[in-house]
């Protein structure tokens, strides 16, 4: 029997779906919890209504002593229901010994705790996000664990990086080659076997003599790799921003390919993630023109609240929390004579529009460059919420932080942005690049690795 917390039906609203054959059971508390959370246009009471909803399609016009024993889950018209859902309405303590019921987590495990001395022969487990709610439940003699569905590792180490890596010459761990030239451009057929079979299509291979190859094809036995030159990829500006290692090129490669819709960059605080994707957005609205506007968002604590209460339009209350992109955009014109003038300049003549997720839902964008900031904070649910809004010509660029989440129920290997970092990796049409050191500054280095 599985017990369901309430942030992990937010965290999933569909979760109680993935538990195939096992017994699902929601307890009243965790039903109360999803009403006084469902009103709202924050994403979490989107979700909330979205669950709710999901358990009344299950549940349909079920009896309810038929509720109580448990009412079958159909998940489809062909599939044969497989396990069953009830609602736990008893919190009665267990012979006096029960936590203190001004919580509503302690409610739960009180209920959990009665419920394993009424059903012995079976295994009673409380799933939960909630570290401290695992504790708790674990102390009081309830087994509990945490949701694992969307969790593709178990290792945040295991997560493609976008690179390999060749020490030495990439070429001498070649023994058969076969090399094409057309239209000035250099590509080399190999077959996939050794390190050469890990790959994933738009990864890079580097190697310390100066080797940079992109994979543009990939078959059952074989693999394309497009030769790249590290002089013209170090050397090419973008909006004046210059790369200052190979990670920040070949990240500005994917940000200005039209081939690629969907670009991940992940990285240490003050790697380049958001400076190399202004830089590349402006180029492409401002200078090439292949796209119509820039749309600028990003998860925050407590943005779902706070955002009522801040005065003036969306724009105007979304800037304290985007005031990354403004450095950003000041960083890019430091050099300038009067910085303030052109960044207001920039401003006015680049279509930057600053989104709250919460507004978000529902919308299509068309041939927009849409920047999802500090993507670590999403659950998977909410990244594909974003994502499913790029309509025809427009690329999502996500930037994020996995040792940075302030999200209190999700974790490195939770975090939307491991989960999409994993599924999109053989993508036809993304890339995903995880940039390495700290060109911020001395200070900020020092700090990162030592602090």
């Amino acid at each position: 029997m599985y017990v369901l917390d309430t942030n992990v039906l937010i965290h999933d609203p569909n979760a109680l779906l993935n538990f195939d054959e096992h017994q699902v059971i929601i307890p009243m508390t965790v039903l109360e919890e999803l009403d006084s959370l469902k009103s709202g246009k924050q994403t979490v009471a989107a979700d909330c209504r979205q669950a709710i909803r999901t358990i009344d399609r299950l549940l349909g016009d079920a009896s309810p002593k038929q509720i109580e024993s448990g009412v079958p889950i159909a998940r489809g018209e062909k599939a044969e229901p497989m396990g069953t859902l009830s609602i736990l309405m008893s919190s009665e303590s267990v012979s006096g010994h029960a936590l203190p019921e001004h919580l509503n987590d302690n409610k739960i495990i009180n209920s959990l705790a009665a419920l394993q001395k009424h059903h012995t022969d079976h295994d009673i487990i409380l799933v939960s996000n909630d570290i401290n709610m695992r504790l708790k439940a674990r102390g009081f003699g309830v087994e509990a664990q945490a949701y694992h569905n969307d969790q593709l590792v178990d290792d945040i180490g295991l997560l493609p990086r976008g690179y390999t890596e060749f020490p030495g010459s990439f070429w001498d761990t070649i023994s058969k080659v076969e090399t094409k030239q057309r239209d000035g451009v250099t590509e080399h057929r190999f077959k996939r076997e050794g390190e050469l079979a890990r790959l994933n299509i738009n990864e890079f291979v580097l190697d310390q003599q100066g080797f940079v190859g992109k994979v543009c094809e990939l078959g059952d036995d074989y693999l394309v790799i497009r030769d790249l030159h590290q002089h013209d990829l170090m050397n090419e500006e973008v909006w004046g921003l210059l790369p200052r290692d190979i990670y920040q090129a070949i990240a500005l490669n994917l940000l200005l390919d039209p081939d690629i819709h969907l670009v991940n960059l992940t990285g240490a605080a003050g790697s380049g993630k958001t400076i190399l994707a202004l830089a590349a957005c402006i180029e492409l609205t401002v200078a090439s023109k292949l796209y119509k506007r820039i749309i600028a968002t990003r998860s925050t604590q407590g943005l779902d609240e706070d955002i009522g209460f801040l005065p003036g339009t969306e724009a105007e209350k979304m800037e304290p929390w985007l005031g990354a992109i403004v450095d950003n955009l000041e960083a890019l014109h430091e050099d300038d004579e009067n910085m303030t003038a052109s960044v207001d300049y920039i401003l006015s003549k680049v279509p930057l529009h600053f989104k709250s997720l919460n507004y978000i839902r529902g919308r299509s964008f068309q041939h927009s460059l849409i920047i999802i900031d500090e993507s670590q904070n999403l659950t998977p649910h909410q990244i594909k919420t974003i994502i499913t809004r790029a309509g025809n010509g427009s690329k999502v660029i996500c930037l994020g932080n996995l040792a940075q989440i302030d999200t209190p129920y999700l974790s490195a290997l939770s975090s939307g942005l491991t989960y999409m970092t994993e599924r999109f990796k053989t993508f036809r049409h993304g890339g995903h690049i995880h940039l390495q050191g700290v060109p911020r500054s001395a200070l900020a280095e020092f700090a990162e690795a030592n602090l």
